[in-house]
C-alpha cells in the first residue's frame, strides 16, 4: 500500500509510521506546488496531510485523483478540501487532538478579558501605575456555539470555573457539563442571554458568517467573544465595527478570514481584542498525537473496519 505524506515537517509522523507499518511505501512531499506531480508520478491510495503555507490549498491534485481512496488530515477543518464525493472518497480529520488544550485557551481567554489583564500590560509597558477594577466571572453565562469535540472541552473546563453553560448544535439533546442545549434556530437568543460566547464550528456554507450583523446585534451588550473556530465563521468587519464602537466588551480572536491577518486590519489597534496567530490547538506533542490518531484509523482501513472521525462534506464534520 502507498501513502504520501503532505507536510513540510514529516519527521515525527514518519518515525511512527515506519515503526508501526515497515511494509508501507511511504512518499514525502513538502511543497504545494509539487503535490500534483508527486500524485500523478507516486499513485497513493491513502494522503496524510496538513496545511503549511499561507494561501490557498491545492485541493484539486487530491480530490481530482481518482486512484485516492482516503485523506487523512492532521487537523480538524476541512473546509480547503471542500467538496468531494463520498462515495468515492473518505475524509477524516484530527478532531479532538487538540480539544482540551483549546478549551485551556478559551478558560484563559475569558480570565484574561474579565481581568483586564491587557489593560495591565500596557500600563507596564509604559511604566505607569494604574490602578482600577477588574471583573468577575461569578454568575456568569458562557455561550458555546458548536459542541463537537472543541465545544464539549470547553464546556467542561468553564462549567467547572463556575460560569454556568448554554450550548448550541445542529441537533440538540441533553449534554453532560452543559445546563441548556439549543437548536440553531434559538442563536439570537442564546447570545441574548451570554456574558460571554465562544465560537467552536466548522466552516461550511451554512455557517460562513454565521456570527454576523444579527447575530452580534443580539448580543448582551459589553459581552465578550472568542473564537477558536475557523476564519469566515464570524463577519470580521462586523466584528471589529462593535469592538470599535464599544457595544461589545472585548474579545479574544485565533481565527480570521484572511491570514496571515493584514498588518492594515483593524484588529491590530483595538485596545478591547487579543490577537493570536491561529495558536490554539498548536501544542507541544500536538503532531504526535495526530500522528498516533492516524496510525490507528491506517490499522482499521487495512484490516477493512469503519473509519474514525469521518467528515460528512455536507455537514463539514
Amino acid at each position: 500500500m502507498k501513502l504520501l505524506v503532505h507536510y513540510n515537517h514529516p519527521e515525527i509522523l514518519l518515525d511512527i509510521v515506519e515503526s508501526r507499518f515497515p511494509d508501507l511505501e511511504v512518499h514525502c512531499c513538502r511543497s504545494y506546488a509539487a503535490l500534483g506531480s508527486d500524485m500523478a508520478a507516486f499513485g497513493p491510495e491513502v494522503v496524510y496531510c496538513i496545511k503549511f503555507e499561507d494561501r490557498p490549498y491545492p485541493r484539486e491534485a487530491l480530490i481530482g485523483d481518482p486512484a485516492l481512496k482516503w485523506i487523512s488530515v492532521g487537523g480538524a477543518g476541512v473546509d480547503h478540501l471542500a467538496p468531494w464525493d463520498p462515495a468515492r472518497l473518505r475524509v477524516t480529520n484530527s478532531a479532538g487532538v487538540a480539544s482540551d488544550v483549546m478549551a485551556q485557551y478559551v478558560l484563559a481567554a475569558i480570565l484574561t478579558l474579565t481581568l483586564r489583564l491587557p489593560a495591565f500590560a500596557r500600563a507596564q509597558a509604559e511604566r505607569r501605575w494604574a490602578p482600577q477594577e477588574v471583573g468577575s466571572i461569578a454568575g456568569r453565562t458562557v455561550a458555546v456555539i458548536g459542541l463537537g469535540h472543541t465545544g464539549r472541552d470547553v464546556a467542561r473546563r468553564v462549567g467547572a470555573a463556575g460560569l454556568r453553560v448554554l450550548g448550541l448544535r445542529a441537533r440538540p439533546r441533553p449534554m453532560e457539563g452543559v445546563d441548556r442545549v439549543y437548536g440553531p434556530e434559538a442563536l439570537e437568543e442564546v447570545l441574548a442571554e451570554a456574558d460571554y460566547v465562544v465560537v467552536s464550528l466548522p466552516l461550511t456554507e451554512r455557517t460562513r458568517h454565521l456570527i454576523g450583523r444579527r447575530a452580534i446585534a443580539a448580543m448582551k451588550p459589553g459581552a465578550f467573544l472568542i473564537d477558536v473556530s475557523r476564519g469566515g465563521v464570524v463577519d470580521g468587519a462586523v466584528l471589529s465595527e462593535a469592538l470599535a464602537e464599544g457595544r461589545l466588551g472585548g474579545a479574544m480572536l485565533d481565527v480570521f478570514e484572511r491570514e496571515p491577518l493584514p498588518p492594515d486590519s483593524p484588529f491590530w489597534d483595538l485596545e478591547n481584542v487579543i490577537v493570536t496567530p491561529h495558536s490554539s490547538s498548536v501544542y507541544e506533542g500536538w503532531e504526535r498525537a495526530s500522528a498516533a490518531m492516524f496510525c490507528d484509523n491506517l490499522v482499521r482501513w487495512r484490516a477493512g473496519q469503519a473509519l474514525d472521525n469521518v467528515v460528512d462534506p455536507a455537514r463539514g464534520y
